[in-house]
């Protein structure tokens, strides 16, 4: 330890016969007499590892009065607070504005604590609690209910809780009404200004606080962790580091979370054991490890994380492990679009994938084709369309399937051969269903896609699953009139669902026309119709274009498209292949 450091020099200064070892720092307490102790004066301890949320924490082994942080020993001290270490002279110490009444209980704390009896000390003893602790926090006994006081910011009590010592939830309050307000209702109160520029522990429970302070350690304690809610931000904004110390069960760690969130990272989690069983608490814990309960105390608060905004550096690495084995594993591997020249040219269907084209290009079927495909392979499909209906959708991949138009699907006249052809098709068609989801809900939200495809991912207990969208401009916004807004919107959460469900996405885009109406010929990144996000947010992006006359007389086989890959993250652009429709099977089949 270095005595250059500005705590220890301060106390050293302060507390002359002080000597220092390892890192904690020993004098005679200089305020047992001040206190109306008798005899020789105490030890006073003070923690003074700089690695300590709780260096410069300093309380007497007498408990002849409460501990605190060097600005709160200077007040006592009657020092001149410049003389502190990291004393901040613009500080504005404004008290609450509360305007406190002449009457207290004050008094009437003293009798109750007066009526404490030898069972009811040998009950807290079993929770690790000492007798003079009870007496330092001025804890008694009403004859049957416990009394907690709940001294105020101006020393004094206004309320207490009672507690019945064997039926924790049969409590009531004692004295001001207007102080068991829920505002009021922090036990040790006085602690958190004399904790200013350190470390103070928050618990649930004034048991807890009690097991807490046994081992000479600064906190305050709620009735319940859902008190939290009513704490303020200001009335914590002096202090260095909060640690919050619930009891285990989901609703105290929610309310913990929520807190933490509200504040920032000054906050530090402790978090239970996972062994620890439900409903694990500080006296829970005493009362477990006996004399080692102080060592395991302090491990819980030593390993307690502050609440960051950011994952800890170990769970991104995990994370980092898990997608390089996702990326070098069979599923990875297997999301292929069934086209050989597409998946060569984009490294096969990953990340969000958008296609755009003319009207009547075939976009739809040449994503319907590749979904099926998919499914056939039990790779999970969610496709959301909004351009054919689902009865549509279906028709054309069984007439794929089958190697059979529509119309003959329908009809009642089919060949032997035909027939076969149609009841096969058929099986394959429900047994890609269970793989391939088709929603054509116009009131989608990103809330129902991320429900969706969680229950997809569980059910199929796949690390892949693949989403096509049909189409982006016809995806559901709030107000139409703001359309590119929205579609940027909805690019944004795409992005967020690719990241957390390790899914990819295929996104159908409308193209933009000319001022005299007709298409651009030259597929570019800027032919997207309606979002500038496009090219931010799109792994790769496409266009779809028709080499054949619409007003031609040539038989539908004969049509081409040529398919670009126009932007990509990661490769290459240029004309990806050529697909020939495959009339009347809606379907296309590539050529090189």
């Amino acid at each position: 330890m270095q005595q250059n450091d500005p705590v220890v020099a301060f106390y050293l200064q302060h507390l002359p016969d002080a000597q220092l070892k390892q890192n904690f720092l020993t004098a005679e307490c200089p305020f047992c007499h001040e206190q109306g102790k008798n005899g020789p004066k105490q030890l006073l301890l003070v923690i003074v590892g700089p690695e300590s949320h709780f260096h410069g924490y300093y309380r007497c082994l007498h408990r002849c009065s409460s501990g605190g942080f060097p600005l709160h020993f200077a007040r006592q001290a009657q020092l001149s607070l410049s003389l502190v270490p990291g004393f901040d002279p613009d500080r504005d110490y404004a008290a609450a504005k509360v305007n406190y009444p002449v009457k207290n209980i004050n008094n009437e704390i003293i009798g109750f604590m007066e009526k404490m009896t030898a069972d009811l000390l040998i009950r807290f003893a079993a929770l690790g609690i000492s007798k003079a602790v009870l007496q330092e926090m001025r804890i008694g006994f009403n004859g049957r209910y416990l009394v907690y006081p709940y001294y105020q910011e101006d020393g004094n009590c206004y309320a207490a809780r009672c507690v019945h010592p064997d039926k924790p939830d049969d409590s009531f309050w004692y004295g001001d009404e207007e102080f068991a307000a829920p505002r009021f209702r922090i036990f040790n109160f006085q602690e958190i200004m004399r904790c200013e520029n350190g470390g103070l522990v928050i618990t649930e429970g004034e048991d807890n606080l009690l097991a807490l302070r046994q081992l000479g350690l600064p906190g305050i304690a709620l009735v319940s962790a859902a008190d939290l809610a009513h704490l303020e931000a200001e009335q914590l904004a002096w202090l260095n580091t909060i640690f919050v110390c619930v009891n285990r069960n989901p609703e105290s760690e929610t309310a913990a979370r929520e807190f933490a969130g509200r504040l920032g990272f000054k906050v530090r989690m402790v978090r239970w054991p996972d062994s620890a069983p439900k409903h694990y608490c500080l006296t829970k814990m005493a009362a477990a490890y006996g004399n080692d309960y102080q060592k395991a105390a302090f491990s819980l608060l030593r390993e307690a994380k502050s609440f960051s905004p950011f994952s800890s550096p170990i769970r991104e690495f995990l994370h980092f492990e898990e997608q390089l084995r996702l990326e070098g594993g069979e599923a990875h591997a297997a999301m292929r679009s069934g086209f050989t020249q597409l998946d060569k040219a984009l490294g096969g269907m990953h990340g969000i994938n958008i296609m755009g084209g003319l009207p009547k290009a075939g976009k739809s079927c040449f994503f319907i084709q590749v979904a099926s495909d998919m499914a056939s392979r039990k790779i999970p499909v969610i496709y959301y369309d909004f351009e054919n209906g689902r009865q549509k959708m279906y028709q054309r991949t069984l007439s794929r399937l089958s190697r059979l138009s529509v119309e003959q699907i329908k009809s009642n006249e089919l060949s032997e051969e035909e027939s076969r052809n149609l009841q096969e098709g058929k099986n394959k068609l429900q047994q890609l269903l269970p793989w391939f989801r088709v929603v054509t809900d116009r009131r989608l939200t990103p809330e129902l896609m991320r429900s969706h495809l969680d229950f997809l991912r569980h059910e199929s207990n796949s690390e892949q699953i693949m989403v096509v969208i049909d189409s982006l401009h016809k995806l559901p916004f709030k107000n139409l009139a703001e359309r590119r807004t929205g579609i940027d919107a909805w690019l944004r959460q795409l992005e967020s669902l690719r990241d957390q469900f390790n899914a990819s996405f295929l996104v159908i885009s409308e193209l933009t026309r000319r001022e005299d109406g007709q298409y651009d010929q030259q597929p570019q990144l800027g032919s997207f119709k309606g979002s500038g996000d496009i090219e931010y947010s799109a792994d790769n992006a496409m266009v779809l274009l028709p080499q054949w006359d619409p007003f031609s007389s040539a038989a539908p086989e004969q049509r081409r498209n040529d398919l670009w890959l126009v932007a990509s993250r990661e490769h290459s652009p240029g004309l990806v292949a050529s697909y020939q429709l495959d009339y009347p099977y809606w379907g296309f089949i590539e050529r090189s």
